[in-house]
């Protein structure tokens, strides 16, 4: 009764019951503390992989990355259980950080903290909430999910349903900073201009040939890394900008997590695959 009122091992259940001298509700809060002291044992452990988990009512749309130590733990099903219930506390509940999101209750008297701890118990391996975002419906929420690797949420002013799933595609494909030039963080604005202002001094031509040199190539990288200056996946003639304009849309705000982003870990490359995905479909 008590393994499967609280997931944890066999091994684990009879030292409880023993170590409570057979009170049920004792053991479980041993086991709720033992398993305490194994999360702050595991929690320097390197936690990578995991889920994208997006979740949407009438009024709100939630991205959360969720993150485990393994592939294999991030698709089992009590790991994608607890996921998709934090993802509902946060649809549920007035919540604006990691903290007020631990102490929000998922089942009767357990929190979304004292369930990670259990579960951190049962399976053996370091989870932890990374980060989430809960976003306002607006007149075109665009989501798009490659697995559980990477989640898009894009919002549009006008525009239709297939234009906001094609930007939010396209987002997840090409991995934009920002929505325009303006939204670059100015640190790396400098120095990509440093560095192509090392590369054009070395080619030994005039200053005046050197400065247009160095407004061409600040010209490409911004069309590269913002949204509205990318090239439309689909449609390589046409940039996202075109796109929206097109289609009488105008981009509010974007989100895109992909899991492990930041963190050092396997080096893969889950942009490319969307792209050859998205190729794929249109053939």
């Amino acid at each position: 009764e008590l393994r499967e009122r609280t997931g944890a091992g066999m091994m684990d259940c009879k030292k409880a019951l023993v170590d409570s001298n057979g009170d049920l509700d004792s053991a479980i809060e041993l086991l709720r503390t033992t398993g305490q002291a194994k999360a702050e044992k595991k929690s320097k452990r390197i936690a990578a992989e995991g889920r994208i988990i997006i979740k949407s009512d009438n009024n709100h749309t939630v991205i959360l990355e969720i993150n485990s130590e393994t592939d294999f733990v991030a698709n089992d099903s009590n790991f994608i259980n607890y996921a998709e219930s934090v993802a509902e506390a946060i649809l549920n509940n007035e919540v604006d950080d990691l903290e007020n999101l631990n102490k929000v209750n998922i089942t009767n008297g357990t929190n979304v903290e004292m369930a990670r701890t259990e579960l951190i118990a049962k399976i053996g391996e370091n989870i932890s909430i990374r980060r989430f975002d809960k976003i306002k419906q607006c007149d075109n929420m665009g989501l798009y999910s490659h697995g559980a690797r990477i989640g898009v949420v894009v919002s549009l002013k006008g525009g239709d349903e297939k234009t906001s799933k094609d930007t939010a595609m396209h987002i997840a494909a090409c991995n934009p900073i920002s929505i325009d030039n303006e939204g670059v963080p100015e640190e790396l604005v400098s120095r990509e201009k440093r560095i192509f202002q090392e590369q054009a001094a070395s080619s030994g031509k005039p200053p005046e040939i050197i400065e247009k040199m160095i407004q061409g190539r600040m010209k490409k990288f911004f069309k590269e890394i913002t949204l509205l200056g990318q090239s439309f996946i689909k449609n390589p003639d046409m940039s996202i900008n075109d796109l929206l304009i097109e289609s009488n849309a105008e981009i509010i705000s974007f989100k895109r997590y992909e899991v492990g982003e930041g963190i050092e870990k396997k080096e893969e490359n889950f942009a490319d695959e969307v792209m050859a995905q998205i190729k794929g479909n249109e053939s």
